[in-house]
């Protein structure tokens, strides 16, 4: 079965940067798009970035362009989110996602909290 594991978040003072990974199995991982997506209490929640099948393709939240940075390594089956130059408001469960024979796949997150 399909399995998305998110890792990699904590607490950042604003600034800071993490590296958020997602490791995914049961789907062939390099024949799919990855997504990210985060989630604060009481808003819906928001796409954050896109990768393509082989990384050539990517495309960012306009709150997040040039900040964020998300890559895959097909041989690990790993997407990843480098998340630089935080701020209060990118606080949030960050989300893994893949679409998968005509289903939408997440993980359980990983808390990125952002506060000094």
């Amino acid at each position: 079965q399909v399995q998305l594991v998110e890792s990699g978040g904590g607490l950042v003072q604003p600034g800071g940067s993490l590296r958020l990974s997602c490791a995914a199995s049961g789907f062939t991982f390099n024949t799919n798009f990855m997504r990210w997506y985060r989630q604060t209490p009481g808003k819906e929640r928001e796409f954050v970035a896109y990768i393509s099948m082989a990384g050539s393709n990517k495309n960012y939240a306009d709150s997040v362009r040039g900040r964020f940075t998300i890559s895959r390594d097909n041989a690990k089956n790993t997407v990843y989110l480098q998340v630089n130059d935080l701020k209060p408001e990118d606080t949030a469960v960050y989300y893994c996602n893949v679409y998968y024979n005509g289903v939408n796949y997440w993980g359980k997150g990983t808390l990125v909290t952002v506060s000094s």
